[in-house]
């Protein structure tokens, strides 16, 4: 028989479990309303400057497009530029919960103070950071003793979301010094680290090489590591002077990290370094290579005895366009899915360059490598604001001239985070519970793992393969984001007013628009007279049914 004491003490622990699970419940299934961005003013100056930008951007593209005599397509709606910016930001679309609160705002103000919420947002500079830590330190997990790839990550979105000049972040990284775990930033050195290779646990100067010159130069010079350029393709010089690739151009950039080197402390610079050696194609023994930039050598300050922090201060340089030239080719390929050049680090250093990319460069430039005002250039661009559907036949000369905006294939990520998005009605950010998070996490990673990863390759188009169709129709992931009680599909059903609404609320979560009035009259037939688990179900395969359709895989 229980005593009076241990019953209290049963019915005392069963009161905190139950309040501990209703207070998990209680935050999992909260709809707290978005909180306005502290960067958003209708009438700054600031903003004046920025759609004064845009105006010349849009000047440029048009004048582009005449010369080819291209017919442009209408104004997208603007839930669809919502979508367009989330997923280029955040990797998913938009919450039901964001697609409202933004909805309260002044039709005028709205892209702006869409953008301005999005780029205060953890999730932006997560998701950029990622993107970005693909060029710098690639996808592979490198030397695991040395190599800390989450860390740079996480210290990347850190620069990001405090929108530190691009520029300043490169110098950073080129010239950064320490262990790996304390400055992340070192992590572009220790990836390159060869274990086993006869170096001392040294940094490979040839890797670091082809790096610097893809990452922040948008130049495939590591083409030219093992010959010459014999079939004309590389020019180093201008249009008008042109100067043709060698193997020593490559291996001179080379030499700039011949003064790097490992060693408990860290990545560090050991002045009194032997010099950088290299046998060349038509040699027969390696000889001295001297540390010289491949082009724009007037830039160069070769009285700087730190042969790193000379090159870093050469590579950013605000008159070496490459850098800027690269970078913002990048943004426009992230939030268009392609970019002016494609491949996005092949980019030729004697032109033709289009006339909208050199305008954003010079702002780029101009605007103290601002990446948070580029993006706010390009988003209240024409071009970035355009349909994909048109009234004409729309070829590829359309996509490639941006005349539409580009109908391009959602990446691994994106399709996974939309997923685990659109069956919440709330937002899943950096404030979510801990269990939300969690499970997205593991979730996606999951996800991506078995639907496949382009990798550094990212903007390679690759059509869908079998397997990726039968994960959408039939994988884990989706069956529990439709199944599982305290997702959104469940509560839609059960919570909703009427059908009407319930039809609504899923196409906000799922394409980001409203139904139309056909589209909503059919399902409301579907759903009449249906409750309980009847309905529940019902509503799961018109989710299903919206996941596993072209406008949402594809963005448009």
């Amino acid at each position: 028989m229980l005593t009076t004491k241990n019953w209290l003490k049963d019915v005392l622990l069963c009161g905190v479990v139950l309040s501990g699970i209703a207070a998990i419940a209680a935050f999992l299934l909260a709809t707290d309303r978005v909180e306005s961005p502290t960067t958003f003013h209708s009438n700054a100056d600031s903003l004046a400057t920025i759609k004064g930008s845009t105006l010349a951007l849009d000047n440029a593209l048009n004048s582009s497009i005449d010369a080819v005599d291209l017919r442009k397509s209408a104004r997208a709606s603007q839930n669809q530029i919502f979508r367009r910016l989330s997923l280029s930001l955040t990797g998913s679309l938009p919450s039901v919960e964001e697609l409202r609160e933004v909805a309260k705002i002044n039709h005028d103000d709205q892209i702006h103070w869409y953008v301005s919420h999005l780029l205060e947002d953890r999730r932006s500079s997560d998701y950029l950071a990622e993107r970005f830590s693909r060029i710098f330190v690639g996808v592979e997990e490198g030397p695991f003793l040395v190599y800390r790839r989450r860390r740079f990550r996480t210290w990347l979105s850190g620069q990001l979301l405090k929108n530190v000049p691009y520029d300043q972040i490169c110098r950073t990284i080129l010239t950064s010094k320490g262990i790996w775990t304390d400055k992340p930033e070192v992590n572009f050195y220790t990836y390159n680290i060869i274990p086993d290779n006869d170096s001392d646990n040294k940094p490979d100067p040839i890797r670091l090489a082809g790096r610097t010159s893809r990452a922040f130069l948008g130049m495939r010079i590591d083409c030219l590591q093992c010959h010459d350029d014999f079939l004309g393709t590389m020019n180093l010089g201008s249009a008008d002077d042109p100067v043709e690739g060698t193997q020593r151009h490559f291996h001179a950039l080379a030499s700039f990290f011949s003064q790097v080197e490992n060693s408990v402390t860290g990545i560090y610079d050991n002045m009194e370094s032997d010099t950088y050696e290299y046998k060349l194609l038509d040699e027969t023994e390696e000889s001295v290579i001297e540390a010289q930039v491949p082009f724009n050598e007037s830039f160069d300050k070769a009285n700087e005895p730190n042969l790193r922090v000379r090159l870093a201060n050469w590579v950013t340089n605000h008159q070496n366009r490459p850098f800027a030239r690269s970078i913002v080719n990048r943004v426009w390929a992230i939030m268009f899915g392609r970019g002016f050049f494609q491949p996005v680090d092949d980019i030729p250093l004697d032109g033709p360059f289009p006339p909208a990319l050199e305008t954003l460069v010079d702002d780029f430039v101009n605007h103290r490598y601002d990446l948070h005002r580029l993006i706010r250039v390009i988003a209240f661009s024409e071009a970035f604001q355009r349909d994909s559907a048109a009234d004409f036949e729309i070829l590829s000369n359309h996509q490639s001239n941006f005349t539409v905006f580009p109908m391009v294939r959602l990446r691994p990520e994106q399709v996974a985070g939309s997923i685990i998005q659109s069956t919440s009605i709330t937002t899943i950010d950096s404030t979510s519970h801990i269990i939300s998070r969690l499970v997205k996490f593991g979730q996606e990673n999951d996800f991506v793992d078995r639907f496949g990863d382009l990798g550094e390759d990212e903007f390679n188009e690759k059509s869908e393969t079998i397997t990726q169709r039968l994960l959408l129709m039939n994988g884990e992931m989706v069956k529990d984001r439709l199944t599982n009680g305290l997702n959104s599909v469940p509560r839609i059903a059960g919570l909703s007013p009427n059908l009407e609404t319930t039809i609504d609320t899923i196409y906000l979560a799922t394409l980001s628009r409203h139904p139309t009035h056909e589209e909503s009259a059919f399902f409301v037939s579907q759903l009449e007279g249906l409750d309980g688990d009847a309905r529940n179900e019902r509503v799961s395969d018109l989710y299903w049914t919206l996941i596993n359709s072209v406008e949402f895989v594809w963005n448009h």
